[in-house]
């Protein structure tokens, strides 16, 4: 199916690349710590890890984007501290939800650094979720972006250079 036909039936995507002075290792253990995101990730009311392995877990998230909750199990393949990917395994909410986390070196020489690239697509089973997400698509993606690089802040202490603003590099 061509991506504008996906888009017409309510399929989004989008990426964000940015420069961070968190180690590959440390933003891995931020973002791979599902059982936290209920924490510090806008919209997650719940996040319980049900069973874990190498390389994966499982988990029940509940979400809130108002005025809808809703509950989905995800399924997460762990490679340390390249990878967190994460697929919608179970629910009603979505038809499709991927997210990919890739952790590569930063400045070179400065192991304190890493670039990470996210990408998230999604389809909701619903219309009107679809219509209520093209309005705020791209700043949901930011803050949710953003939240995992605050919580890295609180772990391990203020950066000592400037992060770039995640910016969203392509979106359908």
């Amino acid at each position: 199916m061509k991506l504008a036909q996906r888009a017409a039936l309510g399929y989004m995507g989008g990426a964000t690349r940015t420069l961070m002075r968190y180690s590959m290792n440390q933003m891995f253990d931020v973002v791979s710590e599902v059982e936290h995101y209920h924490k510090f990730v806008p919209y997650c009311k719940k996040s319980q890890v049900t069973s874990r392995r190498p390389g994966f877990l499982k988990a029940d998230l509940v979400v809130g984007f108002p005025p809808v909750v809703e509950s989905y199990t995800s399924s997460v393949t762990l490679a340390r501290p390249h990878l967190v990917r994460a697929v919608c395994t179970e629910g009603k909410l979505f038809n499709h939800l991927l997210t990919i986390w890739k952790f590569s070196p930063g400045i070179h020489g400065q192991p304190d650094t890493c670039t990470l690239d996210f990408s998230v697509s999604f389809e909701f089973r619903s219309m009107i979720h679809s219509q209520m997400a093209h309005v705020f698509f791209s700043d949901a993606v930011r803050k949710n972006v953003n939240s995992f690089l605050v919580e890295a802040q609180r772990r391990y202490g203020k950066e000592s250079i400037l992060a770039r603003r995640p910016q969203i590099v392509e979106t359908s």
